[in-house]
């Protein structure tokens, strides 16, 4: 149990998959209950263990998880958010994300992405930029190298 302790204190008792909280008081075997995952389906990985929901980790299983973006934001053609993360910290630089069809969307798009990867990568110094282009917003994200 000291590890799920571990993981969960230093996660803030967030789900790295969903990113909704994990209640620390529901049993273990509960659907909500919290559970120790590794972001990556490749054991060979150095991969830091992270708190997922039990439901969350277990649709999982061992395939590569995809990060859901919010109904609430308004993108086009949004990138698969866990490539991106693995990207930026493998090689640093910028990204094209999504494309927005204003700047209010994409201003929200990019508040949230910065918001996001704070948790699904701790220590990432992410930063979000919104430029017009082709009569839409496309938002990048960008990071140095680690």
């Amino acid at each position: 149990m000291s590890l799920l302790d571990d993981v969960a204190k230093r996660d803030s008792w967030r789900c790295w998959v969903c990113d909704e909280p994990v209640d620390a008081d529901m049993s273990v075997n509960d659907p909500r209950g919290p559970s120790v995952d590794s972001r990556t389906a490749d054991r060979k990985a150095k991969v830091v263990e992270r708190l997922a929901h039990r439901a969350c980790n277990t649709r999982k299983g061992a395939v590569k998880v995809a990060i859901a973006w919010p109904d609430r934001l308004h993108v086009v053609e949004p990138a698969p958010l866990i490539t991106v993360a693995e990207r930026l910290e493998r090689k640093g630089g910028r990204e094209l994300v999504a494309r927005c069809p204003s700047q209010k969307d994409a201003q929200e798009a990019a508040d949230w992405l910065v918001d996001r990867f704070s948790r699904l990568v701790p220590g990432l110094p992410v930063t979000a930029n919104v430029d017009a282009g082709g009569g839409q917003y496309l938002v990048t994200l960008a990071t140095g190298r680690r």
